[in-house]
């Protein structure tokens, strides 16, 4: 969905064909009609042929030190032997997958040995109170000096006001507003669901005002089913994809979603009440992340297993009911990963300007300007 947002002057992208796990972990190609081998050799080759073309003074990795299919060795190996001037970054969300199993991963993909010989910085977009990855994936050492843990992405509020968007969906403010949010939506049909199930059983006790955004990947039959369902609800209004999530959220009064690292630093950001459903497989990221925030009280959080209409419902209602007594949820959480990142990138490109930039704010910090 990248073309649906907005970019600015300066940034461009080259389009790599689309890679997908399938419900054991498996990588599988995801929409073109070739063998995976053939997917993974067109994308070394786009990526190799970029780098070596562009000549980058950062080359930021995400989340996998070689690729998701060891599509960046040939690209490394280059720049270590041709572009000197380059510094290769990786970037962790704060969480991959259970300690056990990112090591035995990561073992098996020479994670480790790429890390040590190619990669200057680590930067994780996380805390190390709630999940320091050093120790939970053993990292030696070496690579251990070589990590930053730069706190979760802040999301910048949405360019219309909550009262504005509210009139655009009919809404007012007396009313509470649900939001439920399935992220990209391949696996959230379970999740929104169970949310309409809730709200048709509940429907002459209480009167939420819904608005569900299924996400671009949710299949065509289960897309036709929450349709279906929503059409018994008349207080509910169904969505495929908005680039403005944030304005609907800030307009929310509470917000039911998964455990996805954007959607929760958007809940984070804006400091909403909210009900929490993790994907539990094929990895434990969203579990993991869920549970240990939700101890922290930054939002109510409901296994899987243990989800039904009735207790889904009875979470929604116990957030909407706190309402009158704080608006907020009740915890914060450090949001700087933005400036922490750009702050460490731009000193690994031009230091010297750094310096003085930096220095210049820290003069205008002491002088109060």
């Amino acid at each position: 969905m990248l073309h649906s947002f907005r970019l600015v002057d300066g940034i461009d992208y080259v389009k790599l064909p689309c890679l997908r796990r399938d419900i054991e972990g498996s990588v599988r190609v995801k929409y073109l009609n070739l063998q995976l081998e053939s997917i993974v050799r067109l994308r070394r080759e786009l990526i190799f042929s970029t780098v070596t073309k562009f000549r980058p003074d950062i080359f930021l990795v995400d989340k996998k030190p070689g690729g998701v299919a060891g599509e960046l060795e040939d690209s490394l190996k280059a720049i270590r032997r041709h572009l000197s001037h380059t510094a290769v970054v990786l970037l962790l969300r704060d969480i991959l997958d259970a300690a056990a199993t990112t090591i035995d991963q990561w073992k098996r993909q020479s994670a480790y040995d790429l890390l040590e010989r190619y990669y200057q910085k680590i930067l994780v977009a996380g805390l190390p109170e709630l999940y320091d990855v050093r120790q939970e994936y053993q990292f030696p050492a070496s690579l251990s000096a070589k990590v930053h843990f730069c706190g979760y992405v802040a999301r910048q509020a949405g360019p219309e006001t909550r009262e504005e968007v509210r009139r655009q969906l009919r809404i007012a403010e007396s009313d509470r507003m649900i939001l439920v949010t399935a992220g990209g939506g391949e696996d959230g049909y379970s999740l929104i669901r169970t949310y309409l199930e809730g709200l048709a059983a509940g429907a002459g006790e209480v009167d939420l005002k819904t608005l569900i955004v299924t996400g671009p990947e949710l299949a065509e039959s289960y897309r036709r089913e929450v349709k279906r369902l929503a059409g018994c609800c008349p207080q509910a209004r169904v969505i495929e994809f908005t680039d403005e999530m944030m304005n609907y959220m800030n307009a929310a009064d509470v917000v039911v979603s998964m455990a996805g690292y954007n959607t929760i630093c958007e809940i984070l950001s804006l400091r909403k009440r909210a009900v929490i459903v993790p994907r539990i497989e094929p990895v434990k990221e969203q579990e993991i992340r869920a549970e240990r925030m939700a101890r922290l009280g930054l939002f109510k959080m409901i296994h899987p297993a243990r989800l039904t209409p009735r207790n889904l419902m009875d979470a929604v209602m116990n957030e909407v009911e706190a309402l009158s007594m704080c608006p907020q949820a009740s915890a914060k959480f450090e949001l700087d990963a933005l400036p922490r990142i750009s702050g460490l990138i731009g000193a690994m490109v031009a230091p010297e300007a750094y310096r003085d930039h930096a220095g210049r704010k820290r003069l205008l910090a002491r002088s109060g300007g």
